[in-house]
């Protein structure tokens, strides 16, 4: 049983949702993903209409709508504060272990498989999403959130007692999927409190945060690992104990909110009727644990040979490294079947690949996270070693993208609350994207000075910035609100494989060119600590600089990373594709939530 009164009503309420085409392709709705969208006036009408009853919305759905129209002023606003609490939380720690992660590689003589934490966790969140995206349309939104809330915490409770590298990857992938998914679920909260036009500014406000910690998470990161500080172990402990305490609230707020709509008499709870085994084999279907099974399984088992075969016995010709390639691509082969052929409830919804706005914005998002992993994992590395930066001035200047874009976000959101369109802002950033990238090809070299690195990152950021939130907003504007978490879901997959896809592109490249630089520069006397000098990260920067083994490591991180770039901005190119498959929306004729809403 749904909400008591239907949402039929005028177009100018936001329970209905309102397609208009214009002849210069300005589109305010783009048809539902299962072909629902009826056409009016005729065949030869261009103005379309969903309408989606209450009975056809999920629980979490219903739960979030109803609650919107019950609450009050302050209830949204409670939200919103928490939300940016919650971010500041999380950016200050992902801050410090970003400037950490080098190091804690390094203990373990694994600096050359920096990747390899990367590509695992990103394999595994990946799949996690469209399920969390179920979880939160079938039981609700904060339930959601708390699972993703328990999972951080957990990762970084193993982060902080964890002894060899196999222990710190397993406890990244909690990390990278509670953050991860806690992040989704924060962004689709966003988006239920929150008009379309007004969308991006609210996720300008809830990203604001990240000015603040890019300047303090990596000042704290080289306190600690400062001679007289608490070490690597510590910060991952504290924060498992700040992290639950400052997510509680946003849970206790939508928890209570939803329990107040349901007394209101806005939404009635139904007991499901089933029993234990039942409810069980329910959820296995609804989820479709197979097919999480299959992707996870499968991307892990291909793409982490790239980052592993350097350091194999023989590398490519090592057995398991082919053995890995063949059951990953066979499982990945096995799991589009299953997805296509036999899941009852696919993990992947194939109605949206008729929607051109989908498509673009989610290959947009793989294509930008590829390229831009395809260095960054690197990045600080390079800064500290080959521009002899501190800890903290390496975090500074790698996260000049959380500065700039924190600033640019909301101007990028206000500009698109003012006009409602956000296409033409695609068509500056992609270009100044790719020249900053074309730069970095050039000033990533010994010799050069900072400043030029710094000016290659604030244009980086600007194009970078406006990806973000356009991603979001002409993925979330091509559908109904009932679709909200399956969208964001899925564009949150496509992009977490771009991830995995960057990091593997970046650890093959780099285990195919910085070892060969070394052999090349290093001068006869150091090459008997040659293995050392490729894991170890300290024992790079303990030559001292100016010195000929200095400038060698130097040399070679160079080699490595002008390719690095090189391939990055090549495949940087593709977003212009992308960017003509999305369509123009006026986000201001596109009414998508109702009640108190941003």
């Amino acid at each position: 049983m749904g909400l008591r009164t239907p949402f039929h009503r005028k177009t100018t309420d936001d329970a209905v949702t309102t397609v208009d085409v214009d002849k210069n392709d300005d589109i305010k709705q783009d048809p539902a993903t299962d072909g629902a969208a009826a056409e009016r006036n005729g065949a030869g009408s261009e103005e379309r209409q969903m309408e989606i009853s209450e009975e056809e919305l999920q629980r979490g759905v219903q739960d979030i709508e109803a609650m919107t129209q019950n609450w009050s002023k302050w209830s949204l606003l409670a939200v919103f504060l928490n939300i940016w609490m919650l971010y500041f939380t999380n950016a200050f720690q992902s801050s410090i272990l970003y400037s950490l992660i080098p190091y804690i590689a390094s203990q373990w003589q694994s600096h050359s498989l920096l990747n390899t934490i990367y590509i695992v966790a990103d394999a595994i969140t990946a799949a996690c999403y469209v399920p969390l995206g179920k979880i939160m349309d079938l039981w609700g939104r904060a339930e959601g959130f708390l699972f993703m809330t328990v999972c951080a915490t957990v990762g970084l409770i193993m982060m902080a007692a964890c002894n060899n590298l196999a222990t710190f990857c397993a406890a990244y992938v909690f990390y990278s999927l509670g953050f991860g998914g806690m992040t989704y679920c924060v962004d689709v909260i966003t988006a239920d409190a929150s008009m379309l036009k007004s969308r991006g500014l609210a996720y300008a406000f809830t990203s604001s945060p990240y000015i603040i910690t890019a300047f303090a998470g990596p000042k704290a990161a080289d306190d600690a690992l400062g001679s007289n500080g608490i070490g690597m172990r510590w910060p991952f402990g504290i924060f498992s104990i700040i992290f639950p305490i400052v997510a509680a609230p946003l849970y206790c707020v939508l928890k209570y909110n939803v329990r107040q709509a349901v007394k209101a008499g806005h939404v009635v709870k139904e007991r499901s009727g089933r029993n234990v085994f039942q409810s069980i084999w329910f959820y296995i279907i609804e989820f479709d644990a197979a097919g999480v099974i299959f992707f996870s399984a499968g991307l892990v088992l291909f793409f982490l040979p790239f980052d592993i075969a350097g350091s194999a016995p023989s590398s490519w010709d090592t057995p398991y490294i082919i053995v890995m390639l063949v059951v990953g691509f066979v499982l990945l082969i096995v799991f589009i079947l299953w997805e296509t052929f036999v899941a009852p409830k696919p993990l992947l919804q194939f109605g949206f690949l008729y929607n051109r706005t989908v498509i673009g914005a989610c290959l947009l998002d793989a294509t930008y996270q590829l390229c831009y992993y395809c260095w960054n994992n690197y990045f600080p590395s390079f800064l500290q070693v080959v521009n002899d930066l501190t800890v903290a001035e390496a975090g500074y200047v790698g996260n000049t993208f959380d500065v700039v874009s924190g600033v640019l976000l909301l101007i990028v959101g206000a500009l698109i609350r003012k006009t409602g369109r956000f296409k033409w802002l695609l068509w500056v950033a992609i270009p100044l994207y790719i020249f900053a990238q074309g730069l970095m090809i050039y000033f990533r070299r010994p010799n050069q000075s900072v400043g030029y690195l710094v000016m290659c990152q604030v244009f980086i950021s600007i194009g970078g910035s406006v990806f973000i939130i356009v991603e979001q907003l002409s993925i979330l504007a091509a559908v109904n609100h009932q679709h909200v978490a399956s969208v964001l879901a899925l564009l949150n997959v496509v992009g977490t494989v771009g991830d995995a896809m960057g990091a593997t592109i970046s650890s093959a490249i780099w285990q195919n060119t910085y070892p060969h630089a070394l052999k090349m520069y290093l001068p006869e006397s150091a090459m008997s600590n040659f293995e050392d000098i490729y894991e170890q990260l300290d024992t790079q920067m303990s030559y001292l600089k100016g010195s000929p083994t200095r400038l060698a490591i130097q040399r070679a991180y160079a080699y490595a990373q002008t390719r690095m770039l090189a391939v990055g901005t090549g495949i940087m190119v593709l977003a212009f594709i992308w960017t003509m498959m999305i369509r123009n929306i006026d986000l201001k004729k596109v009414p998508q939530v109702k009640g108190m809403v941003f």
